[in-house]
């Protein structure tokens, strides 16, 4: 399965201490000529877990009940963590489970530029 950027994917995220790893969503950051060339997609992780959340401008929190949740199959307040970033084979995605629209993807560009430090 090829992945487009802004898809939101379930995927066993390995824990960065290599002890296990966690099913759990991700958005695919990558742009598309990159995914349709390549095996691998680039991806930053999601979460529910309220400590990770720390307000910075490396993070989207995206409430359940906003109107841009609608459509990203995500069933609860989230945060996108561009400071958590992975590199994954595609076939290992386990399933698609929505998309970001074109709008909060472009306010996850500016948390990736932080994350990466971009100007």
């Amino acid at each position: 399965m090829k992945l487009t950027r802004g898809d939101v994917v379930l995927i066993d995220f390995p824990f960065s201490d290599r002890t296990g790893s966690k099913v759990r969503p991700a958005l695919v950051v990558q742009d598309d000529r990159w995914n349709a060339a390549l095996d691998d997609a680039i991806l930053a992780l999601i979460s529910s877990s309220r400590r990770r959340r720390v307000g910075a401008a490396t993070q989207r929190l995206i409430p359940i009940m906003s109107p841009e949740a609608v459509g990203t199959g995500l069933r609860i307040d989230s945060i996108v963590q561009c400071e958590n970033l992975i590199t994954l084979e595609q076939g290992l995605v386990l399933s698609v489970l929505g998309r970001f629209g074109p709008a909060l993807m472009s306010e996850i560009d500016d948390c990736l530029r932080a994350a990466l430090g971009i100007a």
